[in-house]
């Protein structure tokens, strides 16, 4: 039997971002927990954070990001062929979020399916779609990463309720003779897995946040540069590096390691907090909303976290 072909590869042509409309400062939860606006910023660079409401579902968010993608990718639901959701917080296990989003936008039986690689999950999700147009498996794919991250999080937990939030970013992927997604740099380590958990069925986030910080800072800015070296290029060519939100010392250790001089560095943490699979494309599609990076230009993608997993790629800004 011949195996189909697709393209010569795929990239994303248009981006959506979606955020709850309350915001949370560092002064609100001081009124809660043993914590203050400086100790917050001093230790993980967050500012504010916004927090879905309670009849806000992981859905309607992943909805609303993906409705914007589409409307600017110039296609119609009925041109998608396959949607593919990063969530580790769904609200349940069955059914999958991306068969929900599929008929919410009017989409024509897609194929659907949800990514659990928890931060780095976009990432992931964004190499199987660049996979399946390649294969020719896919022809247009709508790419999620969302998180409710408030749900799992203990209110009365300082190191935790910091830094968690919600919200959802999208990537409309198309195939092209001209490939703007690079090879993904993919991997994982489960004996470290331990180190960000949801221990059972009632629980609550836990991080052990040095563990994660040592990992992070030392590990990560070699797969960057291999991500860079199987496109092609130098980490100093990047025009843009969008790591994980997790914590903005982290991005700058990584950035620093990686050798990314000329690269505007997303801090979207700043204002957005830790939104997991959300967090690359909420800050790349604000990042082009602003203009802070020419269409065309190659950015790096680094996702990292729960798992312990990883995965980056270079891509080619819409």
């Amino acid at each position: 039997m011949r195996a189909p072909t697709g393209p010569a590869g795929a990239r994303i042509v248009s981006l959506g971002h979606y955020q709850p409309a309350r915001v949370v400062t560092n002064d609100e939860l001081s009124q809660r927990v043993d914590t203050n606006d400086e100790w917050i910023r001093d230790r993980v660079g967050i500012v504010s954070r916004r927090i879905a409401e309670p009849t806000e579902t992981v859905t309607d968010m992943a909805v609303a990001a993906g409705e914007k993608a589409l409307a600017a990718s110039g296609l119609t639901a009925e041109d998608i062929d396959l949607v593919i959701v990063a969530t580790c917080t769904a609200e349940t296990s069955l059914p999958n979020v991306s068969a929900a989003v599929a008929t919410r936008m009017g989409m024509n039986a897609p194929g659907a399916f949800d990514v659990n690689t928890a931060c780095s999950g976009f990432a992931y999700s964004l190499a199987n779609a660049n996979h399946a147009i390649m294969a020719g498996a896919a022809t247009n794919v709508l790419v999620i990463g969302v998180e409710k991250l408030s749900d799992w999080v203990d209110w009365d937990d300082r190191t935790t309720c910091i830094i968690f939030a919600d919200g959802a970013g999208a990537a409309i992927v198309s195939g092209s003779d001209e490939p703007g997604i690079g090879p993904v740099v993919w991997g994982s380590d489960g004996s470290k897995g331990a180190a960000i958990r949801i221990e059972d069925r009632e629980g609550k986030i836990k991080q052990e946040g040095q563990a994660v910080f040592r990992w992070a800072t030392t590990g990560l800015a070699p797969i960057g540069r291999e991500a860079c070296a199987k496109a092609g290029i130098d980490p100093s060519e990047l025009a843009a590096f969008v790591p994980h939100q997790a914590n903005i010392r982290i991005i700058d250790a990584i950035a620093r390691k990686l050798g990314a001089d000329n690269a505007v560095v997303a801090h979207d943490i700043v204002e957005s907090g830790n939104t997991s699979a959300a967090s690359i494309p909420i800050a790349l599609s604000k990042m082009v909303e602003r203009g802070e990076v020419a269409s065309g230009s190659p950015v790096l993608l680094l996702g990292f976290g729960g798992g312990l997993t990883y995965a980056g790629q270079v891509i080619t800004c819409p």
